[in-house]
This record gives structure tokens, C-alpha cells and sequence, in this order.
């Protein structure tokens, strides 16, 4: 890494407020906006080193833009800059995603707000589908004989894990961490792997989730553990909300979960920034703070212990394997998810043609946005709902 940087860290720290505050289309676009902001046209970032970054986002876990993001406030400037960058990256979305969180508990119940909420439900239902089938591709391959013969335990990961997490309505941790060793072991098993080491991995597990005390507290082991899980993207996060939140805990309804991952859509920054929204419809401003904190803090910790060696961690086959077999199980949970919530939100012809319209819309018209998809489903809301 370059020790001189041509830049100072407040000039950075403006960049990543003003990304966060006006940077939208998701985490391939907001990757997209760093590359060719601070790589091609500022040259603050070298071509290496944003490579690196986008690597180390993508082996890890955590949301793929705010991983990058900590990384590049990392380069030159250490611990303290990977961690100013990643507040000024996540701030704004997260005072947004309240703002609209004290708005939805007051005015809720009005008609226009469900009308509103009606249409864009289903919308989110289609972007989340459109999401899943895509990071499918990304991360196990195409849908053909030729990618089945050849990452054949992925797509049984893959297939299992939908299966389980639509039948069950839940998500499964252990599931996730047994499939990435399974794969370690199959495609490039470590020297220092035994079965203790398995034992100890389970044991604490099970352990984990079994801590009980406050509310608070419920909330920050819960979405700690959620954002150890995100690989990619941040809708990968859905299906561990969505069961912890709705099924298991029952902080929140169906309606109001999917009317949060639509907040999501419709504000910039990371998707993941949802877990603020959710946090708090469940115990207001304290609630939010605790699960942005806590989903965000993976994130950074994988950053500031990975960056410094990880060139080296890169090339660890035995790493990629574990990651591999992790992701193959966490997207196909998140088709799970898909078919769970849909089968709970798509509730009559209007809905069910808006779902499908998104898709076909993301599939066929070049560089639509995700927010002007919501706009025209919220209009579209209201007119089936109050003037129809």
C-alpha cells in the first residue's frame, strides 16, 4: 500500500457522505461510482489497490459496498480512517431510514401509506427475485448441464438450503457453516483441520444462540450474527431478517417487513441499512442505533484484521473453498426467502402482475433504476387502492 496519499483524509470523508447521501442503484453501482471517482478520474486509489479492496469485499463477509468502502479509508490512512470512512458512508442512509421509520409509526395507518406500501410491496418482491437469480449466477453459474456437472455440490447447497429455509421459515446458521467446510474439506481441506475443531465450531454456535437478555441486547447478538452472514449483497441479509425478526421473534409483521426492505430500495447508501429502519420499529431510536451497529461491525472488523496480510489470505485455497460453500447456501436460502415472503405479500392479481412487471423490467431495460421502479409501483399503489 502507497504511504503517500495525494489526498487528504477530509477530502475522502466528504467523498464517502456525500456517496452515501445521493449514491443509488445498489452495491454494484455504488462500487461502480468508487472505481471511477477515486481510481479513474481523482487517482487517489490505485488501480491495485481498489482490486484488492474489492477483493477482500468479496471473500468476506459483510455488505460488498461498505466492505470496499472501509478498505479505501484503510489504504492510506489505517484503523482511523477505515473507520471515519465507514460512519460517513453509512450515516446518511441511516438518519434517512429512521426519519422515514418515525414517519411510517406515525402515519402508518393512513390509507394512502398502505396504498403506497401496497404496490411497492410487490415491487420489492420482484427486485428481491431479480437479486437472488442474478447473485445465483455471480456465485455458482449458469442455469445449465455444463455448470451443474461441474459445481454439482453447489448447486446442492444451493438447493437444500432453498428447500429448507422455505419449508422451515428460518434461517440456519449451522447449515451455512457446515456447507463451507464440507467444501473446504472436498475441494482444499487445511492442514490444520480436525474434528475438534469442528466440535468447537458447532458448540459455539449453538451456544450463541441461546444467550438470552434484554431486548437490546436480543437485537445486537441477532443482527451481529446477520451481518457475519452477507456475503455480496445486502439482500443476501433477507432471509436472516426475515426469520429472526418475523418468525422467531416476532418483533415486526409480515407487512411491516416487507415495507422495510422497500425503505431500503428507496434510500441510498447500503440495502443492508434496512436493519436500521427495522431496529427501530422494534425499540426506536436506542433499537436502530444497536442494529446498524451491530450488522455494520463484522464488516469492520473483517476489514481492519484481514487488510494488512490479506494479500497473502487471498491465495489460501482452503479460504475460498469454506467462502464458496458458504455462499452457495446463503443465496439459495435467500431464494427460500423469496418464495416465503412472496407467498405472504403476493396476495391477489394487481400484486402478482407489479411483481412480475419488476422483474421483466430489470431483465429488458437497460440501467433502470431500483428507486424508479419503486416510484411507479407507489403510483401505481394508489391507484389501485384509492382511485380503482
Amino acid at each position: 500500500m502507497n504511504e503517500n496519499p495525494t489526498y487528504t483524509l477530509k477530502e475522502l470523508l466528504l467523498y464517502f457522505l456525500k456517496l452515501g447521501t445521493i449514491g443509488f442503484g445498489g452495491p454494484v453501482a455504488l462500487v461502480g461510482y468508487m472505481h471511477r471517482d477515486l481510481v479513474e478520474d481523482r487517482k487517489w486509489i490505485s488501480e491495485d489497490e481498489y482490486k484488492e479492496g474489492l477483493a477482500l469485499a468479496q471473500l468476506a463477509p459483510s455488505p460488498l459496498a461498505a466492505q470496499l468502502a472501509i478498505y479505501l479509508g484503510f489504504v492510506h490512512y489505517r484503523i482511523f480512517g477505515a473507520t471515519l470512512i465507514g460512519f460517513a458512508f453509512i450515516l446518511p442512509s441511516f438518519i434517512m431510514v429512521v426519519l422515514l421509520g418515525l414517519v411510517y409509526q406515525l402515519y402508518g395507518g393512513l390509507s394512502w401509506i398502505q396504498a403506497v406500501f401496497y404496490g411497492v410491496g410487490a415491487a420489492v418482491i420482484g427486485i428481491i427475485a431479480m437479486s437472488s437469480y442474478k447473485l445465483t449466477l455471480k456465485s455458482i453459474g449458469k442455469f445449465n448441464l455444463e455448470s451443474f456437472k461441474t459445481n454439482w455440490l453447489l448447486w446442492l447447497f444451493f438447493i437444500v438450503a432453498a428447500i429448507i429455509t422455505f419449508v422451515t421459515q428460518q434461517e440456519h446458521v449451522l447449515l451455512f457453516v457446515a456447507a463451507g467446510l464440507l467444501y473446504m474439506i472436498v475441494k482444499a481441506p487445511p492442514k490444520w483441520f480436525n474434528n475438534k475443531t469442528v466440535n468447537s465450531i458447532v458448540l459455539l454456535q449453538v451456544g450463541f444462540w441461546n444467550y438470552e437478555n434484554t431486548t437490546l441486547m436480543k437485537i445486537a447478538i441477532f443482527f451481529t450474527e446477520a451481518g457475519a452472514f452477507v456475503f455480496g449483497s445486502g439482500l443476501a441479509i433477507v432471509p436472516f431478517l426475515h426469520a429472526g425478526v418475523v418468525i422467531e421473534n416476532h418483533w415486526l409483521t409480515e407487512q411491516q417487513f416487507v415495507d422495510a426492505v422497500a425503505v431500503a430500495m428507496i434510500t441510498p447508501g447500503p440495502v443492508v441499512i434496512t436493519v436500521g429502519f427495522i431496529g427501530y420499529l422494534i425499540a426506536g431510536f436506542p433499537g436502530a442505533v444497536v442494529a446498524a451497529l451491530a450488522t455494520f461491525l463484522p464488516c469492520y472488523l473483517f476489514t481492519i484484521a484481514l487488510a494488512p496480510s490479506f494479500k497473502k489470505i487471498a491465495q489460501n485455497k482452503s479460504i475460498k473453498a469454506f467462502v464458496d460453500g458458504i455462499t452457495a447456501a446463503v443465496v439459495g436460502a435467500l431464494v427460500g426467502a423469496v418464495g416465503v415472503i412472496a407467498s405472504r405479500s403476493i396476495l391477489d392479481i394487481p400484486t402478482t402482475l407489479i411483481a412480475i412487471a419488476t422483474i421483466f423490467a430489470l431483465l429488458y431495460i437497460n440501467k433502470i433504476q431500483k428507486p424508479s421502479i419503486i416510484a411507479v409501483a407507489a403510483v401505481l399503489g394508489i391507484i389501485i387502492k384509492l382511485i380503482v
